[in-house]
């Protein structure tokens, strides 16, 4: 391995814990400095946060490796995401920013269902907390597995420590580096490593499809083109041979966004209310950009390899080893930062969204109703190394898919809290029993859909993905709940 190499990596590490060690001593003195910053983010450090804590390895590992196989017809779950996270800015981040203020100034997302819904609290609380750790375990692994691969991928060989693999290894290693920023840190931390990290990925995603294109070994569009349609025409079709079923499943991705509380808590942080238009524009404008990197890699990826030769054993490592094969050995240490960044930014705020709920939602309800906030620190701390822990048991299985795990856990997020978020901001008649059903009959399809296996085939035909059955069903239990049980009166109108 170049000595560039580890020259950017080791770069990377020393810059983003530096962070942490500065938000520590900026940010930590409270649970809400440790949880939420403070509600001080700026636009553009809430915007990048929440695209770079949402994105994760799948964008630069899980999507180019859909798009690798199977072409531009996968690219609808990015026009899905994007469409999706547009809504998402438009219609929850102001009024989440507002009225989780308004409710007793929630710090973590089933606080504010418990203050929205009193009838309902402690179950809201519990319920809800139950689903952050579970889906966020699994979300957390599908991070680590993209670490692994990318350690298993360029540094095959190289490191020996009692027996484990490279895989296991990477693992080990991209764990730790969050665990020091985001314990130290909290909130604060994993926000400014989140705004320089989604700068990191936003640059790698414009660089890597520009020289694949047209470096040395390229050719061009139309040479790519050329050499895609001589592979299966299909491959540049946004339509042929998909589905109805197939299309759906890949632009209902976007209805996750209103249920992510790694994305949504960003939302709540924002410094005023007045910010979040800016925020959107910054956000959506990072975010297309780095779609249709992603898209391109993937797809003139395919063209590259083709033209070239290679036999690419795991296509959601394309990334890595075109990063290795085209850049100098500083570039190259830059591009895999960036996968690192996608990877550790999502796992920081995924780990410390766990964190919060864990102390706030279990601790201090349950065990130590009169914590002081520094004793709730140090357990949000030492919760965030717990849920890390079982998030690489989890990841430990070299075979485990990238995509695969990211869209189990996004699909359960999505359908037990988008729609209750939703309906909770702007349906006043929205009540305590209502919300309730919604999230448990949202995440219950959901787990039962991925148990049946009908996200992969369904009555005989392709599969359906389980956000689809998961947040129709929570749409229509809280509807339906809450026109059946008495109006509480729990919904309070926010003075102008």
């Amino acid at each position: 391995m170049a000595i560039g190499v580890w020259i950017s990596l080791f770069a990377y590490f020393a810059v983003m814990i530096a962070i942490g060690v500065y938000a520590m001593r900026t940010s930590t003195s409270s649970s809400e400095d440790y949880m939420l910053g403070g509600r001080s983010l700026s636009p553009k450090v809430a915007a990048l946060s929440a695209g770079a804590s949402d994105m994760s390895g799948w964008l630069l590992l899980g999507l180019p490796g859909a798009l690798y196989v199977s072409g531009l017809g996968s690219a609808w779950i990015g026009i899905g995401l994007l469409v999706g996270a547009f809504f998402n800015w438009t219609l929850v981040a102001p009024r989440l920013r507002e009225q989780t203020v308004h409710y007793g100034n929630a710090i973590t997302i089933p606080s504010f269902l418990a203050n929205r819904f009193p009838t309902q609290a402690l179950s809201l609380r519990t319920v809800s907390a139950i689903v952050i750790v579970i889906f966020f375990a699994v979300y957390t692994a599908s991070g680590l597995v993209a670490g692994g691969k990318l350690f298993e991928s360029a540094f095959a060989g190289i490191f020996n420590f009692g027996g484990l693999s490279d895989y296991a290894v990477g693992i080990v290693i991209t764990l730790g580096v969050v665990l020091v920023y985001t314990v130290v840190g909290g909130f604060l931390a994993v926000s400014m490593t989140d705004f320089v990290q989604g700068c990191i990925m936003m640059l790698a995603l414009v660089i890597m499809p520009l020289v694949v294109l047209f470096g040395e070994g390229g050719g061009g569009f139309a040479q790519a083109s050329q050499t895609l349609n001589e592979v299966d025409p299909n491959l540049l079709s946004w339509t042929e041979g998909l589905t109805i079923i197939g299309w759906l499943s890949a632009v209902t991705w976007g209805l996750g966004y209103f249920g992510q509380p790694h994305i949504i808590v960003r939302f709540m942080a924002i410094r005023t209310l007045k910010d979040v238009p800016t925020a959107r524009n910054i956000g959506m404008s990072w975010m297309a950009i780095s779609l249709i990197g992603a898209v391109s890699l993937g797809i003139f990826g395919r063209a590259y390899a083709v033209r070239n030769g290679m036999d690419i054993q795991d296509p959601e490592t394309i990334f890595i080893i075109l990063s290795d094969l085209l850049f100098h050995p500083l570039i190259t240490g830059f591009l895999y930062a960036a996968l690192l960044a996608a990877v550790m930014s999502t796992i920081s705020s995924q780990l410390l969204v766990s964190s919060s709920s864990l102390t706030e939602d279990f601790y201090r309800l349950f065990l130590r109703k009169e914590a002081s906030d520094r004793e709730c620190v140090n357990v949000g701390r030492l919760c965030v190394v717990l849920v890390g822990l079982v998030a690489a048991v989890i990841a430990s299985d070299p075979n485990s898919q990238v995509l695969a795990l990211v869209s189990n856990a996004w699909a359960g997020f999505g359908a037990a809290f988008g729609p209750l978020i939703i309906l909770s901001l702007m349906w006043p008649r929205t009540n305590g029993a209502g919300a309730l059903a919604g999230m448990i009959a949202g995440a219950g399809t959901v787990m039962i859909w991925i148990s049946l296996g009908w996200n992969g085939e369904f009555m005989g035909g392709p599969g359906v993905y389980e956000i689809i059955p998961g947040f129709i069903a929570a749409w229509v239990a809280i509807m339906v709940v809450s026109l059946a049980t008495a109006d509480a009166g729990e919904y309070q109108a926010i003075s102008r």
